[in-house]
Order: C-alpha cells, then sequence, then structure tokens
C-alpha cells in the first residue's frame, strides 16, 4: 500500500502515481503539433493528474509517450466554470459518437470549448467514462478495492480549483478504443495508438483543462502497463504576419 498526499488528504492506493512500466517499453515524447512557440510542457507521470489554463488560441498537444496510455479529460470554462464539457451537446452536433480532426468539444450551453485540430489515430471515444474505486471493485474484484482510479484524480486536482464532486461530468479518453458493438454494447479493447501518437486541441475561449493519466490496470485500456503522457501547450498563431511575410 502506497500513501500520498492530495489536495483532499491522503489517499492510500496499490496502484502509486508514478508506476513502473515494463522495461522493455518503447517511449517516444513526440513534440507539439503546431510550430508555434512553447507555453509549457509539461510530463505526466504513470497514474498522475494534471490540469492547466488554456488561453483562447493556443493549442494543447497530448503526446501518448508509451503507446495505448488512456488520457481522461475534462474541460471547463475557465471564466464560469459551471460551463463545462458536455457529452450530449458535442454528440448531437457532430453527429457522431467518436472524436475526430475537426470534431468539437461543447459545452452545456452548446458553445465551442475547444476543436480538434489534430488527430493520429482513427477515433477517440466520448462515451466510455472514467474507472474510480468503485467501478474497479465492481468489475474485477474486492482485491481492486484500493486502486485509485480517474474519478480519485479528477477530485484531488479539481480540488485544487476550488471543484468538488458537483462538478466531474462524463468525459473524453484519449487513446482509448471504446467500439460500439453491433448489439449497442460498448468494448474495452486493445488499442489503437502507438507510442508518440498525438491529439492537438486548439481552445476556443480561455478553458481549464484537467487530465488523469488513467491508472487503470484491470482492463486493455493502458496495454496493462501505464506510461507516461506529454502536455505541450503551445501559443496562439501570430496574426500580425502579412501575407508578404509568410511568402
Amino acid at each position: 500500500m502506497t500513501a500520498y498526499p492530495t489536495a483532499l488528504g491522503v489517499l492510500e492506493s496499490t496502484v502509486p502515481v508514478g508506476a513502473v512500466f515494463t522495461s522493455d517499453t518503447v517511449l517516444d515524447v513526440s513534440g507539439p503539433f503546431t510550430c508555434d512557440p512553447i507555453v509549457s510542457d509539461d510530463a505526466v507521470e504513470p497514474s498522475a493528474p494534471w490540469s492547466a489554463t488554456i488561453r483562447a488560441g493556443e493549442t494543447l498537444t497530448i503526446v501518448d509517450v508509451g503507446g495505448n496510455q488512456s488520457a481522461d479529460f475534462l474541460v471547463y470554462n475557465a471564466a464560469d466554470t459551471h460551463e463545462r464539457y458536455s457529452v450530449p451537446d458535442t454528440l448531437a452536433a457532430q453527429r457522431n459518437a467518436y472524436l475526430r480532426t475537426g470534431s468539437v468539444l461543447r459545452s452545456n450551453e452548446s458553445r465551442p470549448l475547444m476543436t480538434v485540430v489534430g488527430n493520429e489515430i482513427d477515433r477517440q471515444d466520448t462515451i466510455g467514462g472514467a474507472c474510480s474505486k468503485e467501478s474497479n471493485t465492481l468489475r474485477y474484484g474486492y482485491h481492486t478495492e484500493f486502486q485509485h482510479g480517474c474519478r480519485e484524480n479528477f477530485l484531488a486536482e479539481a480540488a485544487r480549483h476550488g471543484l468538488g464532486a458537483r462538478d466531474l461530468v462524463s468525459n473524453i479518453n484519449w487513446f482509448m478504443n471504446v467500439p460500439v458493438e453491433h448489439d449497442g454494447a460498448l468494448g474495452i479493447v486493445d488499442g489503437i495508438s502507438a507510442p508518440g501518437k498525438r491529439v492537438a486541441l486548439r481552445a476556443e475561449m480561455d478553458v481549464l483543462v484537467i487530465v488523469s493519466n488513467c491508472p487503470q490496470m484491470n482492463n486493455p485500456c493502458n496495454d496493462f502497463n501505464c506510461t507516461p503522457l506529454r502536455m505541450i501547450v503551445t501559443a496562439a498563431p501570430d496574426t500580425t504576419t502579412t501575407g508578404t511575410d509568410l511568402e
């Protein structure tokens, strides 16, 4: 059992933040999706949470460093966190259950929060939800009771921004493969990502992004091998550049 401090107190878990991945794991840190100046560049340890405010026009590139590592993702209007990502509004607007290049993440007020401007895998999941201590216990048995999940990561990181359990909504799972079967059931199966694959999102307003580098070790969503993520924020393009300067 490992104990580590969070904003909500001490969390005990058999899946410690910084869990060691296997020695033969291929890692590819890749780079930002745009060539604009880098605002911030963070490595997120296996099983750890992360958050940042992304300003309107900036682009967040999420790098799947080890391949098939699920990045659970929430996004809020930074100026008013009561406005936050909405699965129903997003799926209804694009008329598709998956996210691809060009997909717009919409809020519960149907306004654009972020736009997927780059995507290096076929489809991104927005319906599979987040793991938790409770769901781990239900799905995998009581021996997993103390394995913290993405819900616990979300709660700990959200508390740093004055948010709590009532502010958690359905999330996106970048790099996770959740096919909808012919009978309508959802599957959690081997991933379709690979080391160094990226997804890039442009902020359409100032947004607060919260990410859980998923601690799940009981199904294929992380290849049974938790690995790091890289979070790169690049500046908004310089709109003062003239057409002559581009030639």
